[in-house]
């Protein structure tokens, strides 16, 4: 594994959902300048990735969890986060997917990591996912039950977007949606109830 003097070359394309303890729709995901609705913003970035590689190791069909706990107003810093990567994950690759979600192997994830100010123990667990495109559930039994579900607007064949948005970590459109979770992280705990959700389809790369 290279280290951060000279950063492996990766990449990586897949799913990105997240919930939150905002109300639809969370300021931050606008501009990190903005308040979120509560004094803490607490909830989770997951990630499947379809396909990538970092330098000759694969990722693809990979699963991480990234949890977070921020100020109201994210741009401050002082973030708490912790990873959770997948178990079908070997040595090499779980050192991959936490270089890269540290940031210390540039990409988009880098530009996050500036706000972190405290990294938690990372954990290796199995999770469930299953996608029912308008309905997406992650369990990671003992600690997480999530589950997001597009909102319905007046055409029922086509999902709520928000396109052409810039945000550092997801795709060009973002498919709205609502979430609601149940986390028991001893550190980072939150459980939401219809609040802030949605997804898109990333494409990264580093460094």
């Amino acid at each position: 594994m290279s280290d951060n003097d000279n950063p492996q070359k990766w990449w990586g394309t897949g799913l990105l959902f997240e919930n939150c303890s905002c109300q639809l729709i969370c300021p931050a995901h606008l501009s990190f300048k903005q308040n979120c609705t509560h004094e803490r913003c607490t909830g989770y970035w997951a990630i499947r990735f379809g396909d990538g590689a970092y330098g000759d190791l694969s990722l693809q069909g990979l699963m991480a969890l990234v949890l977070f706990d921020t100020p109201q107003r994210m741009y401050d810093g002082g973030w708490i986060e912790r990873l959770y990567l997948d178990e079908r994950a070997d040595a090499p690759q779980r050192e991959a997917l936490e270089a890269i979600l540290k940031g210390g192997v540039g990409g988009p994830w880098a530009i996050l990591a500036k706000f972190v100010a405290t990294w938690l123990d990372t954990q290796t667990v199995p999770f469930t996912f299953v996608d029912e495109r308008r309905k997406k559930s992650l369990t990671v039994e003992g600690l997480l039950e999530t589950r997001i579900e597009t909102l319905r607007g007046p055409d029922p064949d086509s999902d709520p977007v928000m396109d052409n948005l810039y945000n550092t970590i997801h795709g060009k459109t973002h498919v709205l949606a609502k979430g609601f979770s149940r986390c028991t992280d001893s550190g980072l705990g939150f459980a939401t109830d219809g609040t802030h959700a949605l997804y898109s389809h990333f494409s990264w790369n580093g460094p």
